[in-house]
């Protein structure tokens, strides 16, 4: 098979490499701002057509392109088949009894007053023991949502939370894939790099949960009622059956997870412990647990607010998350396969003569891979590829620049509702967003922790705080300073 990322073409110009991004966004900009409608996958593929025409203009061909695209795609179906089974848990959790034993737990040991704190310290242990952030959200986030619910906690704080100790946990763990892609991108060691991400990530955790514990507090006081919590609780109990085996399929997809058993087959163990559980002690019929994993659970209740918990999940849940992030993908392949990503990223370290705008300008770049390519990994390796020999001409550590490409790259991508990462988070948790209702996209300015450390990391840079020289890294038998590998 013919290696379609050989440069045989030249790198665009900058105007042209920007064409079909600058339009991209202005036709985004127009769906969403102008028509009131937050349907992102059409201006996506316009914007891979114009990709397209503009790699024609540069004497690619159209197998070039699809290539690209295809590439890309190939490289993230794990993740849609991933979205795809955690849609089949949802559905077969709920009709076990493993997602409202969780929500009834927590109902009962959290207080309100501080649900919020708890939520981001439960997500972020999970996600550090086990490495995977989708997991949690897709397993323990989808319990807290149900949980904040009945205590009267908006959806997208909750959501907030959970992605805010969802992703730190991912960030800084050992276990995880996006942690061990970028030192071995920036030829770091793995340890170096999560000890060196601390400055920022701990100042963060701290204002986040310092954030979450007060709006806990007052959300309790006004917004949740005992009454409500109490009919939620009651009409759990009266239509699920609840003891150990309900935690069956939770307790052995957490166990596969820290054993470092792949997510899909993982996940896909976890449906198919749902569906048992349920028919072995909810009732349910074998047809009925299919039906669960690809519609979703449905249940028949007067009472609103259990409706809203429950009716969810299922194969058909995801659709829409799916096909975006198809869109989002191809169209990310399409600027890598043209070079147009590589042309405005030579560009601007063309113009870099400091450190501090370096280091500033690599986090921005990947903030800006992760909007326009909608794909987590090619955030981390592009910008950690690209700029890897700037760090060595200008004598600092690569260290510098893994934390730059983490912060921009990983914990950004959850903030991107057409990225992998955000795509997943607004399909498991259920958030959604009609024509004129943006407010469940309020979970992107309260997550607070994933947007705090990358503004820390372009605050030390301008400051020349923790900005690690390459003289301090290991020396070699021969007394010359290299990065550790």
């Amino acid at each position: 098979m013919k290696d379609y990322s050989t440069p045989d073409i030249p790198v665009p110009s900058l105007p042209l490499a920007l064409i079909p991004i600058v339009l991209t966004i202005a036709l985004l900009g127009v769906q969403i701002f102008y028509y009131d409608d937050f349907t992102p996958h059409i201006p996506l593929a316009i914007g891979f057509g114009i990709t397209a025409v503009v790699g024609w203009l540069q004497g690619y061909r159209w197998k070039d392109i699809e290539a690209g695209a295809f590439k890309v795609l190939h490289v993230a179906m794990p993740s849609i088949a991933t979205l795809i089974i955690v849609g089949m848990l949802v559905g077969t959790w709920i009709a076990s009894g493993t997602v409202p034993m969780l929500i009834y737990l927590g109902l009962e040991l959290i207080d309100p007053s501080w649900f919020l704190a708890a939520a981001m310290l439960l997500c972020t242990m999970v996600s550090l023991s086990i490495g995977s952030s989708w997991t949690t959200v897709g397993t323990v986030g989808l319990a807290l949502v149900g949980i904040g619910d009945a205590f009267g906690v908006p959806i997208y704080w909750t959501a907030g939370a959970v992605v805010s100790g969802a992703f730190f946990g991912d960030k800084i763990s050992p276990l995880s894939d996006t942690t061990n892609l970028t030192p071995a991108v920036t030829e770091t060691n793995i340890f170096d790099h999560i000890r060196y991400m601390m400055p920022t990530t701990v100042p963060a955790m701290l204002i986040a949960l310092a954030i979450y514990w007060f709006v806990g507090g007052a959300e309790a006081g006004v917004g949740h009622s005992l009454e409500r919590i109490n009919v939620i609780k009651q009409g759990l109990a009266n239509n699920f059956e609840m003891g150990i085996w309900q935690l069956l399929p939770l307790v052995v997809v957490i166990g596969l997870a820290f054993f470092k058993v792949a997510p899909i087959p993982a996940l896909f163990i976890g449906v198919m412990l749902g569906g048992g559980v349920a028919i072995l002690t909810q009732g349910a019929s074998i047809h009925d647990a299919l039906t669960f994993a690809h519609s979703g659970y449905s249940i028949a209740t007067d009472n609103e607010a259990l409706g809203n918990l429950l009716n969810r999940g299922g194969v058909t849940s995801m659709t829409w998350v799916v096909t975006l992030m198809m869109f989002a993908l191809a169209y990310g392949g399409a600027l890598e396969r043209t070079r147009c990503l590589e042309a405005i990223v030579n560009t601007i370290m063309a113009r870099l003569k400091s450190f501090r705008g370096l280091q500033t300008s690599a986090i921005m770049t990947s903030m800006a891979t992760n909007l326009v390519s909608g794909d987590v990994y090619l955030s981390i390796a592009l910008p950690g590829r690209m700029y890897k020999p700037a760090y060595d001409q200008i004598g600092y550590s690569r260290l510098n620049l893994a934390r730059a490409v983490e912060e921009g790259g990983t914990l950004v991508s959850p903030l991107v509702p057409w990225n992998a990462g955000g795509a997943f988070v607004m399909g498991a948790l259920g958030l959604t967003v009609t024509a004129g209702d943006f407010s469940q996209l309020l979970y992107i300015p309260l997550a607070f922790a994933c947007w705090l450390s990358p503004l820390i990391g372009i605050l030390y840079a301008q400051l020349g705080w923790f900005s690690r020289r390459a003289e301090s890294e290991v020396p070699t038998e021969t007394g010359v300073a290299e990065d550790q590998a």
